[in-house]
């Protein structure tokens, strides 16, 4: 199913892997692996993410393999 750009696919899962440029291996409740950046307003009020860590992640509407960290759960 195709969603539109409107219309957020938010997901929750768990940091398994932190790569270069604020990027990060996710595996989602579904265990999905995607990559996922870390959002500006994240990088914005130097939130860290650390390996373990369970976050909220938006999937981009055009490929499920990429997302954006908005949240991290505490």
């Amino acid at each position: 199913m195709i969603q539109s750009p409107q219309e957020k696919n938010i997901q929750e899962g768990t940091i398994l892997e932190s790569l270069p440029s604020l990027t990060f291996k996710v595996k989602l409740a579904d265990d999905r692996e995607v990559l996922a950046r870390l959002s500006g307003k994240m990088r914005i009020h130097h939130i860290r993410v650390l390996v373990g860590d369970k976050v909220k992640v938006e999937l981009s509407a055009y490929d499920q393999t990429k997302g954006r960290i908005i949240f991290r759960n505490k």
